[in-house]
């Protein structure tokens, strides 16, 4: 095998690429899709909570890609799946309801997508030595994030502009959805032909399933030992409780009408202000987060952190009253709340990070984020029913109500910490 071939700098950057855009294609796109369809916001977020499930439950099935054949196999073969189940989204979308094939399609998409996240994960700790692994956390994270903006910013201002240009929504999300697979398509193929084959992988495992079972159950039964692990779990799912509520109705409030209590922002626009400048402000406070923690440790940090998450919701609830048209106000209020949620995020992450650390504690961390993708699943199924019952208004209330769960469970948790 050539040198040149080994270099991570050649895959790296591209594998997580493919490990962010599938994410938020099932995860956001879901939402501006469906909603542009024309489906009301009860069932909206319901639905689109119920299809990120793989994300939630993977660590069920994480153990077998040990197992049966090599982590690239894995890789490989999802990544040509997601081409597939993208391509089938895009020329099979509805013109209106029934969602049933695109909900199926949406599902096997998000399976293929969180088997990628274990295989790619698994992959990049026996591709490279220790060195290696280190130095190019930045650069996955980076590309991670790239993916973020290109999937929540540049294919939907794309639809928007599209759709302009159309005057047909179905159209133009069947145009950039294949964008996107012809994408994740030249991905694939260049993967196929720059991936290493380290020697690690292509041995046979010499555990059995058996083995494997017996680990599995060994990690959560260790897990549910830990000291503090109720506490923890409550942490998990109280901490993210207002952005849990809200997430889902952001896309629904920014587009809808404003004789329904919405902004009446166009998809470009949406793209613009909170795919592409929100993500961007919300980066930037992740990356001032983890520098304020590394200085100052968690303990100090955690209270100011929550507030930071919480307090910023109170930006929805402003729009939702004044119903703001200009996009400059608009996009000053969301880049102030993602500063914040990307600032006190940083805190939720550390929090689970330590509280995993201990003999097991990759399956512990597994563990914890299942937990994590479960807080927002939860509140996600109600959020559009309580939504359509309340209004805009009376919901970004209740969502400002939640902030007092994130800053109560962090001040218990401050008490727990050394």
């Amino acid at each position: 095998m050539q040198k040149s071939y080994r270099n991570p700098f050649l895959w790296v950057p591209t594998l997580y690429l493919v490990e962010g855009l599938p994410y938020f294609i099932v995860n956001t796109i879901s939402i501006i899709v469906l909603k542009d369809l024309g489906m009301e916001n009860g069932p909206l977020a319901l639905l689109t909570s119920l299809i990120s499930l793989p994300w939630m439950i993977k660590p069920l099935w994480s153990p077998f890609v040990d197992i049966f054949r090599s982590k690239r196999w894995w890789v490989l073969t999802t990544q040509f799946l997601m081409v597939l189940s993208v391509a089938l989204l895009a020329i099979t979308l509805p013109k209106s309801s029934p969602f049933t094939l695109t909900l199926i399609l949406f599902v096997i998409t998000g399976f293929a997508s969180a088997t990628h996240d274990i295989s790619a994960d698994g992959f990049y700790m026996i591709a490279m030595n220790e060195k290696w692994q280190s130095g190019m956390i930045g650069v996955r994270n980076t590309f991670y994030r790239i993916a973020m903006v290109f999937g929540q910013g540049v294919l939907v201002v794309a639809a928007g502009l599209l759709e302009n240009r159309s005057g047909d929504v179905c159209h133009a999300w069947t145009v950039t959805l294949l964008i996107a697979s012809g994408f994740l398509a030249v991905l694939a193929i260049y993967h196929l032909l720059v991936l290493p084959k380290p020697e690690e992988d292509a041995m046979q495992s010499s555990k059995t399933a058996k083995d494997v079972m017996k680990e599995f159950g060994n990690a959560f039964s260790t897990f549910f030992a830990k000291k503090g692990v109720w506490f923890m779990i409550a942490f998990m799912l109280l901490y993210r409780l207002p952005e849990a509520f809200s997430v889902k109705m952001l896309y629904p409030f920014f587009v809808d009408d404003v004789t329904a209590g919405g902004l009446g922002l166009d998809k470009a626009a949406y793209g613009i202000v909170y795919g592409t400048a929100g993500v961007v402000a919300l980066l930037v406070g992740g990356i001032l987060g983890g520098i304020m923690i590394s200085r100052k440790d968690l303990r100090n940090c955690i209270i100011p952190m929550a507030l930071s998450l919480a307090l910023p919701c109170a930006v929805y609830l402003y729009m939702a009253i004044a119903q703001p048209q200009s996009l400059w106000t608009i996009g000053t209020c969301v880049v102030f709340d993602q500063f914040g949620y990307g600032f006190g995020f940083t805190a939720y992450t550390i929090y689970m990070m330590r509280f995993a650390q201990g003999p097991l504690k990759t399956s512990h961390f597994a563990i914890c984020t299942g937990f994590m993708a479960l807080s927002m699943l939860l509140p996600g199924l109600v959020a559009g029913y309580l939504q359509t019952m309340l209004g805009y208004v009376g919901f970004f209330i209740l969502v400002m109500l939640c902030c007092f769960a994130t800053v109560f469970i962090s001040f218990s948790a401050r008490r727990r910490l050394q």
